[in-house]
């Protein structure tokens, strides 16, 4: 490939009468011109190639773009569901603090209930054995009358 210090350092022959020679001249600008039409060539495929790299890279972006909404999206969304999640999973626990203080105060009553239950049941026993233990002397003191 001739580069441009080639051309600007090209030397031509002078001829005695009419200067440089033509046929040097004509080889060297049939030479630059086909590195010349070579060169224009892969100007325009590179040009071509990048244009369609930028296309790429815009698409790309784009994808990139879509994506980075997505996961944002995502983010949010995972946020909500654990939001509501904590929410749900605090009602159920104040429902079950109710639910186990409503219960407790019922078997506390119940088993208030119980003892009055007990104590009433042992009074019963109470005069029971009494009445039992009175009915015995009675029957005791009868007999010993019976035996005098």
């Amino acid at each position: 490939m001739i580069t441009p210090t080639d051309i600007d350092n090209k030397k031509f022959s002078k001829q005695l009468v009419n200067g440089y020679s033509v046929d040097e001249v004509d080889d060297f600008l049939d030479e630059l011109t086909i590195d010349y039409t070579k060169t224009y060539r892969d100007l325009a495929t590179l040009k071509k190639e990048i244009d369609e790299l930028n296309s790429s890279v815009e698409h790309y972006k784009s994808i990139e773009e879509t994506l980075q909404s997505t996961l944002v999206m995502a983010q949010k969304t995972a946020e909500d569901v654990k939001n509501v999640a904590k929410q749900k999973a605090d009602q159920i626990i104040n429902e079950a603090k109710n639910s186990a203080t409503e219960e407790l105060t019922n078997l506390k009553k119940e088993i208030e209930d119980l003892q009055k239950e007990k104590e009433g049941i042992k009074k019963q026993f109470d005069i029971y054995k009494a009445k039992m233990e009175s009915l015995l002397i009675s029957q005791l003191e009868l007999l010993k009358d019976i035996n005098k």
